[in-house]
């Protein structure tokens, strides 16, 4: 039954996972790492549309695998004779599962704690998470996919063997130990049941149900004081700002008075265009609401007013850009520069974003000036932009 639960949920883990780093831009050397030889995955221009795409597919990558850590747990629990039998390899078929479950453990257990430690901004290691992260996916997956190959039938016969109303009806007291098998799961003499399979199932489901709440709560506002694992999922204070705060703008280097002489550059065309933030104010607005989703997992639905890009792109003199690049004033970051496509830039609701909620940026949320696209990773959407350089090839 465990087994049933994770062989529907890992993959869905596995594929979010995938897509995010397709959400990056692979082809622009946007996502992490970027010399990936035979891995490398198809790369295609990132939808716009649904502007939550990226709020959802994230979403499941995180809150899932939350959620799937007590099942994960109780399944190693439960097949942990066979991590003891010995000898270890009693034939060639038996030493390619031994080979799997190492692929396996090892790299689900991997996964699961440096994807935990990254949610928690802790980097305790002395390796980059993104590489890290991405190969150890690959491990996981070789030893999952051999797995499932090998025990895919037994796990169909059990299910079929057993009724899952029935276990779940019985007491401690009418509990009874599996029959014999020749896998060596099943105890050669057990002791008598301290609890039922129901109390088992009701606690993993239990533990299950309250990370994937917390979990939640980081993408709901209303339920944002339930984030209590998260430390970008509680309050920031009262106001039309009051929402998370990935990079500070004392963290990226931009100085509090930066409005003061900022000025915004626009090339590709003819002549550079520049332009005030008083002039991007006069030019015609454009408000939408839409959410920001970051790789963390945690997710906000704010009101943005500010300049479409794909009428900043006019401006510039290339009406229908293939890519623009969006340079930040934070000269240091592996974020500072990042590639837009040309859906990115012509979507009606992309913005050059001067307001939130109705008043101005704040100096934490990107103030002078912020790129907000929908479906983008929330690092992507640029804070304190300098410049747009719009390419016609």
């Amino acid at each position: 039954m465990l087994a049933a639960v994770l062989l529907v949920g890992l993959p869905i883990v596995v594929v979010t996972g995938l897509l995010s780093y397709i959400a990056y831009g692979p082809q622009f050397g946007q996502a992490f790492p970027g010399d990936v030889a035979w891995f490398r995955l198809p790369s295609f221009d990132w939808p716009t549309r649904p502007s939550w795409l990226y709020r959802l597919s994230q979403g499941l990558h995180v809150g899932l695998g939350l959620a799937l850590v007590p099942v994960v747990l109780a399944k190693l629990w439960s097949v942990v004779p066979k991590f003891f039998a010995w000898p270890p390899v009693r034939s060639p078929a038996q030493a390619l599962e031994r080979l799997s479950l190492v692929a396996l453990v090892g790299g689900l257990l991997f996964e699961i704690v440096t994807g935990t430690m990254n949610i928690q901004y802790d980097y305790a290691w002395g390796f980059d998470f993104y590489t890290a992260h991405y190969w150890g996916a690959w491990v996981f997956i070789a030893g999952f996919v051999v797995h499932v190959a090998i025990k895919l039938p037994t796990m169909v016969r059990s299910l079929r063997g057993g009724s899952l109303r029935r276990y779940l009806a019985q007491s401690a007291a009418e509990t009874e130990p599996e029959p014999p098998d020749s896998h060596g799961l099943v105890a050669v003499a057990p002791s008598p049941p301290t609890t039922s399979r129901r109390t088992l199932l009701g606690a993993v489901a239990g533990g299950s149900a309250l990370l994937g709440i917390t979990a939640l709560a980081t993408t709901v506002d209303a339920l944002r004081p339930l984030a209590v694992l998260s430390p970008r999922g509680q309050s920031y204070g009262d106001g039309p700002n009051d929402f998370q705060v990935n990079r500070t703008a004392f963290g990226a280097g931009i100085p509090p008075d930066i409005g003061d002489t900022w000025t915004l550059r626009l090339t590709g065309g003819a002549a550079p265009v520049t332009l005030t933030r008083g002039q991007l104010l006069a030019l015609p607005g454009h408000t939408a609401t839409l959410p920001i989703a970051c790789v963390e997992g945690w997710s906000t639905t704010q009101t943005w007013t500010g300049v479409r890009l794909r009428d900043l792109a006019a401006l510039a003199g290339v009406p229908v850009p293939a890519t623009a690049l969006v340079q930040s004033a934070e000269r240091a970051g592996p974020f500072a520069r990042v590639t837009l496509t040309r859906g990115q830039v012509l979507d009606p609701d992309a913005l050059l974003a001067l307001r939130v909620n109705g008043a101005d940026l704040s100096l934490d949320h990107g103030f002078p000036a912020r790129v907000i696209v929908p479906a983008l990773p929330g690092v992507h959407n640029t804070k304190w932009v300098a410049a747009v350089d719009f390419r016609v090839a």
